[in-house]
């Protein structure tokens, strides 16, 4: 097998630098119920100190398994077999014993899991988690610092639950970086062969981030990768980002990997593989990735088919029952990694008949007809709802929290979550409220649900809409695990009162309206996929028969391609049935392509509302511009301008603009006086007393604000 290794940093000099990890024919499987899950199959690479590698594809392609592997997890894990070598520092994780790979492992690697809330525990302060791999105090709070987290001292005394996602997820890297000077063990020992390897620094050689951004608002989400792109700079760090997101990788990586099915398919400088794709698997992920990138009147085309069974591992290429050009030999034969076509550096493409750079000569006549090369299950852009009765509006709300304080809890404070807002959607309409974590987004939720009641204000439901049916951004966990879809559903027609002899065609034609085989209805949701999940999800909430859905992050823990056709499912049922959406999102992408109405929430308030393409084009308030700064495109090497500073507390009243901290227009008026939600024109509002002044911008100035800037 090929060795894939590294050359030279984006953007700088070809020099050949030292491997940190070389990972030689590794093959990873797993002892399932009667079979045995074939998740790597035969994956080389070498990870280049001060490198960074992103991995991406379709979930259950193995990334998060080649990630374990490296760190060791799976070593000793019963009921899984590894061949090959995965070397860190010369160390073979898979073949040392016990002792060695925990040295490697405390002192060489660090780890950065996608929920940090799951890795972290619960019942100690942050300070003593940070300490616990034998790093004083002192060397915590400057990793803390390093970390992008303020005031270090005060934090490290909080617990997990009292941070917010973005510092959770900033203490986690903290403690990757927390990585002890090797000493000699004094147990009379031989000491461990890491001895004298480990960064002077005490930071480690090499870690592993599995989708260290995928649940965090675009603000965040680019404080994180500037922080990640920073700790390689200035402590020489080689990191393996593992991410679904196309425009997050190509924003920090170096190289890419994409993988597939267990192999790698296709690996190169970033610049090449997103911009000139050689494999066909690369450019359908490139086709279905929902950007604000994309031309609106743009379709977002969904990969044909699904995974390969990795049970049943098929004798040719992986991809080739979904792939437009795939021809006879593809089918027979397993392709290894040859050179690809290369721009930037050298790359390689598992594919005998890979993507030409510039044209579409030598492809199929099919694909010469269609240069995208794609089936459909398209995304089209938000259908316009006709006029007619609203199916809900939200009249004035407020709500309050009271939160214990002082030493004894006697002194509470107000937070206060939701302040004076104002929506409505009308029937077959789509409304997407989108904002930072934290600002009130879910709380607007679940009072227009009806879940928890307003402290002032009013809720309206249409005469003919009823209760709204939520659509949980976690539909594994909302499904209840001892019960088939076909019982969930069942449940549903019941409470309707239909017959139970016409209850089993009744759950056959909904799956089939979300797109499910009728085979799901005798299944238990942790046998489905995360997409087939989300739809049994979708179709649970639709056996009431609701006029309007509310989904919360929908599709936020989904790859690309089965967000696309969630998302085409959604636009679907508003075409088809007249079902009006509500989506609670922090992806602006899927905002564009789903609403038709834009609503950007900021410390409990609307700061400004309007049609979706008139707010992208020209937004009104400066935290609607700075969160368009903020989204990752697949631009090799841009790194997104981030918003300055934190969120402010919600805990009591702020006096003028609760935005004026961070804002770069800020003058002594915004001290002042707090500005109302006005309307500006043609549909819009805004809470901004310069509104009309930035709507007319043609270049806005967090666009133009360098990366980095806070």
């Amino acid at each position: 097998m090929t060795m894939l290794s590294g050359a030279s940093l984006r953007g700088g000099p070809a020099e050949r630098r030292e491997p940190v990890a070389v990972i030689r024919n590794l093959v990873a499987s797993f002892r399932s119920t009667r079979r045995r899950v074939h998740a790597l199959r035969s994956v080389s690479l070498e990870i280049a100190a001060g490198e960074i590698i992103a991995v991406v594809g379709e979930s259950g392609s193995g990334k998060s398994v080649l990630g374990q592997s490296i760190l060791g997890l799976l070593a000793r894990t019963p009921g899984v077999e590894l061949s090959g070598s995965v070397s860190v520092a010369g160390v073979d994780m898979l073949a040392v014993d016990d002792r060695a790979r925990r040295a490697v492992q405390r002192h060489l690697l660090g780890a950065v899991f996608q929920d940090p809330l799951t890795s972290l525990n619960p019942t100690t302060r942050i300070g003593h988690q940070l300490t616990e791999r034998g790093v004083s105090r002192d060397r915590a709070l400057a990793n803390l610092g390093a970390a992008g987290v303020s005031s270090a001292g005060y934090r490290a005394d909080q617990f997990p639950h009292e941070l917010s996602g973005g510092l959770r997820q900033r203490v986690a890297i903290a403690m990757a970086l927390g990585a002890a000077a090797a000493e000699k063990e004094r147990s009379g020992q031989a000491a461990p062969p890491i001895y004298g390897l480990a960064n002077a620094n005490g930071t480690p050689q090499l870690i592993i981030a599995d989708e260290p951004t995928t649940a965090l608002d675009v603000s965040v989400q680019a404080q994180i990768v500037l922080l990640f792109d920073r700790l390689r700079k200035e402590h020489g760090c080689a990191v393996l980002f593992i991410t679904h997101d196309l425009g997050v990788a190509a924003s920090i990586a170096d190289r890419i990997v994409v993988l597939y099915a267990g192999r790698i398919c296709e690996v190169g400088p970033a610049a090449d593989v997103l911009g000139h794709p050689a494999h066909w698997y690369t450019k359908a992920l490139l086709a279905a990735r929902i950007s604000v990138d994309t031309p609106p009147d743009s379709p977002i085309l969904a990969i044909p088919g699904a995974p390969p069974d990795p049970a049943a591992p098929l004798p040719g290429c992986a991809f080739s029952p979904r792939c437009p050009n795939a021809q006879d030999d593809c089918r027979k034969v397993m392709p290894d990694l040859m050179e690809r076509p290369a721009l930037n550096g050298a790359g390689k493409v598992a594919c005998f008949h890979p993507q030409p750079l510039r044209a579409t000569v030598g492809c199929s006549p099919e694909i010469a007809a269609n240069p995208k090369g794609l089936q459909s299950g398209a995304i089209e852009p938000a259908p316009p709802s006709s006029p007619q009765e609203m199916a809900l509006e939200l009249v004035h709300i407020s709500k309050r929290f009271r939160v214990a304080g002082g030493r004894l809890g006697f002194l509470g404070q107000n937070v206060h979550a939701v302040s004076d807002v104002s929506l409505a959607i009308p029937g077959g309409g789509s409304l997407a409220l989108v904002g930072e974590s934290g600002c009130g987004k879910t709380t607007t939720l679940r009072i227009a649900c009806g879940l928890i009641p307003a402290d002032a204000g009013e809720v309206r439901w249409g005469a003919s809409s009823g209760r709204p049916q939520l659509v949980f951004q976690d539909a594994g966990s909302s499904l209840t695990p001892w019960m088939t879809i076909g019982a969930l559903l069942d449940e549903q027609f019941g409470r309707r009162g239909i017959p139970r002899r016409d209850r089993r065609s009744a759950t056959l034609a909904l799956l089939e309206t979300v797109g499910l085989d009728g085979r799901a209805a005798d299944t238990k949701s942790r046998n489905l996929s995360g997409g087939q999940r989300q739809r049994a999800a979708i179709a649970r909430a639709l056996a009431s028969e609701p006029r309007i859905l509310i989904c919360d992050e929908p599709v936020s823990a989904l790859d690309a391609s089965l967000a696309v056709r969630v998302l085409e499912l959604l636009q679907a049922l508003r075409r088809g049935l007249g079902v009006a959406l509500m989506i609670v999102t922090h992806d602006l992408g899927v905002a564009r392509r789903v609403a038709e109405d834009l609503a950007v929430m900021y410390r409990g308030e609307i700061v400004e509302q309007g049609p979706v393409g008139a707010v992208f084009a020209k937004p009104a308030h400066p935290y609607t511009e700075g969160l368009l700064a903020a989204i990752p495109t697949t631009e090799p090497g841009r790194l997104s301008p981030k918003l300055a500073g934190e969120p402010p507390s919600p805990i009591g009243l702020m006096k003028g603009c609760s935005f004026q901290p961070r804002c770069l227009y800020a003058e002594a008026r915004c001290l002042a006086e707090k500005p109302t939600l006005r309307d500006i024109g043609n549909g819009r509002r805004s809470a901004c007393h310069f509104a009309e002044r930035l709507a007319g911008r043609s270049s806005p100035a967090f666009a133009e604000q360098p990366a980095g800037v806070a």
